[in-house]
């Protein structure tokens, strides 16, 4: 068998700088001046800085109000990962059994992947408008007086709700995927082997969706973290006083509003090692039960 290689090694290298470049400049970099940044007061005004070492990160962990914030930002993160995955697995599938107009079923389904966060936030807060907005009164119907940016727990709901809504297109492209991979052979044998759709499910189909399921988790609890700030920041209005917020937009909300660029940095810092633990120990735990086939 031949083997493919190039004639000079500087190709290779030549092919991958770019992509290099563009890690370095919008990821090395960036990460390398927060960290740097974090050990340091800097003026608001912008004509120096003095150096503090670990004051920034002794006052994250003495600030209440930080504290209150992380643990909002992990149930935030926990409701926002499993109903994403769940409301995807349960219409991929629904989809999947369905025969007649297929596929507009599923492009109906995804139109709203291509929303950017910001458009869901606003949509989200025409949804909820105090006024006339149809959930609003749907939800006032029942007994619900829901104020959204005024109530913490609304405004929290709100942000479960659209963060969901948004994520829920991708999950279900990969979740369909999935299940359209499994092979008919497969299929056939667990319905001669167990009657119930849903034992059949939760035996057969389930287990071979594990690794699609991992990709999801991950990639679910990353946008959870990160990719949620246009919304969050559309639907508090801007102005988050008590209004509930997650980390990610706390580093906004104290670096270019409060100027603290030291402690925001910090901050940022912080939630980089997070994501990087706990992406370590889904890889080397949680991979060692998948079994991929």
């Amino acid at each position: 068998m031949k083997r493919a290689g190039f004639t000079t090694r500087w190709l290779p290298i030549l092919l991958l700088l770019p992509q290099l470049l563009i890690i370095f400049v919008f990821f090395y970099w960036p990460a390398g001046h927060a960290l740097h940044s974090s050990f340091f007061l800097q003026d608001p005004f912008g004509f120096g800085s003095t150096f503090v070492g670990l004051d920034n990160y002794r006052d994250l962990a003495g600030n209440k109000e930080y504290m209150r914030i992380a643990r909002f930002t992990l149930l935030f993160t926990l409701l926002v990962t499993f109903f994403s995955l769940a409301f995807a697995l349960l219409l991929a599938v629904k989809a999947d059994n369905v025969l007649r107009g297929a596929k507009t079923y599923r492009t109906l389904l995804m139109w709203v992947y291509a929303i950017a966060p910001p458009v869901a936030g606003f949509i989200g807060l025409i949804m909820f408008d105090q006024s006339w907005g149809p959930l609003t009164r749907f939800l006032q119907s029942i007994g619900w007086d829901f104020t959204l940016g005024v109530n913490f727990r609304d405004t929290a709901t709100a942000m479960v709700i659209v963060s969901v809504w948004k994520q829920v297109p991708v999950n279900f492209i990969f979740f369909l995927s999935g299940l359209q991979s499994i092979p008919r052979s497969v299929r056939e044998a667990a319905m001669i082997d167990n009657r119930s759709a849903a034992g059949r499910f939760w035996d057969v189909t389930f287990p071979l969706l594990a690794p699609t399921g991992f990709f999801l988790l991950i990639t679910n609890i990353t946008y959870s973290l990160f990719e949620t700030f246009g919304t969050i920041d559309v639907l508090v209005k801007g102005e988050p006083g008590n209004n509930p917020m997650t980390l990610v937009y706390k580093v906004y909300v104290d670096g270019f509003r409060g100027n603290d660029l030291g402690g925001s940095s910090a901050q940022s810092v912080v939630l980089m090692v997070l994501v990087l633990a706990l992406t370590i120990f889904q890889f080397r735990l949680v991979e060692r039960r998948i079994h991929y086939t």
